[in-house]
């Protein structure tokens, strides 16, 4: 959940689209030293560059993008184009305009393969964004009420970082990465965010040795899930923020 290509997306070309940075700023953060290609672009055959994808977007009368973080039983906030639901469930993340959705998919560790899904009038209702404040707030209760579900899975046992990241939550750095005028608390939501991810991650591990049955993982991640969600709605607000 820590790595969204489709928030860093989101995000950048939101700021691009509104002025706010140029092209050649857009495209290395989006790209860095990795490729990027898009299939699925209107007007195109094939896979094309991602700089290329990113210019059309005025044309095809894009204004922002949104981070959706779909999960089985709520895609909120996915249109009802033919393929997104699947794939975008698969990678567990899309980035939503209005007139495509861009859902991306690692290939090795210096590629990145986007597919374009044109929307076509078939626009779904926004999922309901909280505000900044609210996601933090969130976050911070539900990392005190799993508190106690994080001690019983005996994590510091298995993994000696998980103290560390829980400890740092207070004073989470900020997030590296996105515009320069992001809103402070979007960055602070969205480090403190990344490390919870990182500790959801670890807390879905099994321990050296361990046999745990279906039954035991599917009550550890229902007991994880208020977390989970917390995490889901911080990120995407802290992508998604638009600075005022």
């Amino acid at each position: 959940m820590h790595e969204l290509p489709a928030g860093r997306f989101a995000a950048w070309a939101t700021a691009w689209l509104a002025g706010r940075c140029s092209f050649d700023e857009t495209l290395d953060a989006l790209t860095g030293d990795a490729a990027a290609s898009v299939t699925g672009l209107p007007g195109t055959e094939g896979a094309v560059p991602l700089g290329q994808a990113l210019a059309a977007l005025r044309a095809l009368g894009e204004r922002r993008f949104s981070l959706v973080l779909p999960v089985p039983g709520d895609v909120r906030g996915l249109p009802r184009a033919p393929g997104l639901t699947e794939q975008a469930l698969e990678a567990g993340q899309a980035a939503v305009g209005v007139a495509l959705a861009l859902v991306p998919r690692p290939v090795g560790a210096e590629m990145v393969a986007w597919t374009a899904f044109p929307l076509a009038g078939r626009l779904a209702p926004p999922p309901v964004e909280g505000t900044l404040r609210a996601a933090s707030g969130a976050l911070d209760l539900a990392v005190t009420d799993a508190a106690r579900t994080l001690a019983s899975l005996d994590l510091a046992r298995w993994h000696p970082e998980v103290p560390t990241l829980l400890a740092g939550m207070a004073r989470a750095a900020q997030a590296p990465g996105l515009p320069d005028d992001t809103d402070p608390l979007a960055l602070s939501v969205l480090a403190r965010g990344q490390r919870l991810a990182r500790v959801l991650d670890l807390a879905r591990t099994d321990a050296p040795g361990a046999a745990v049955t279906t039954a035991q993982a599917a009550a550890r991640d229902e007991a994880l899930r208020p977390l989970s969600d917390a995490v889901r709605e911080a990120l995407a607000a802290a992508y998604n923020a638009v600075p005022r």
